[in-house]
């Protein structure tokens, strides 16, 4: 199935007739490479001895695509990592669909609750996935809920055929129709460690 048909069966399915996407692109971030020349799979065994009950081989199945970002996250930023993770448990999703979500909201929001962003607003954009009540999202006060903004952008995910064995970068815009396809792709590799760090405080 080529990709256009399958976006107009996702969104069909889904009920979810949008264009998200942060049209400004990134806020404030640094870009660093991932510095280990290992293969991802002996970073990610270092990590599993760290982090009991995270499967680990999950979070990356096939390696970061790039040139990786990286930014610091204040306690709100990580309120909102953890109400995602809780969300995807919530939803009966495992560490992959936590890492799809969180990097896609790295994105979007720099995992920012955003609001209305006066002229910098892409459309009617909001929360933390940039969704629009205005394609079907659900409503402002929904959207910029944390736990519903995730329920829904994982009900969009779950219409994707194969989103398991994705690159993130791939998944995620299937779901979001950014005007940025390739942009997610940085953010996979702090996603996955975002995701070993908090999965079980979530």
């Amino acid at each position: 199935m080529n990709t256009t048909i399958l976006r107009k069966s996702v969104l069909g399915i889904a009920g979810l007739a949008f264009a998200g996407g942060l049209a400004a692109g990134p806020l404030n971030h640094t870009t660093t490479d991932t510095g280990d020349a290992r293969p991802v799979a002996a970073v990610q065994a270092d990590k599993a001895d760290k982090t009991a009950g995270v499967d680990t081989g999950k979070l990356i199945p096939h390696g970061v695509q790039g040139t990786q970002s990286r930014i610091d996250l204040d306690p709100e930023q990580t309120a909102n990592v953890n109400a995602i993770i809780a969300a995807t448990k919530k939803a009966g999703l495992d560490e992959r669909a936590a890492v799809i979500s969180i990097g896609t909201a790295l994105q979007e929001s720099k995992l920012q609750n955003l609001g209305h962003l006066g002229d910098r607003n892409d459309h009617d954009s909001l929360g933390l996935f940039q969704q629009r009540p205005s394609s079907g999202w659900g409503t402002p006060e929904q959207i910029t809920d944390p736990e519903y903004a995730t329920t829904a952008f994982l009900k969009g995910l779950r219409q994707v055929d194969g989103w398991q064995n994705m690159a993130l970068t791939d998944a995620a815009q299937t779901v979001q129709v950014s005007a940025y396809p390739d942009a997610y792709a940085q953010w996979e590799q702090q996603a996955a460690d975002l995701v070993t760090q908090h999965w079980n405080n979530s």
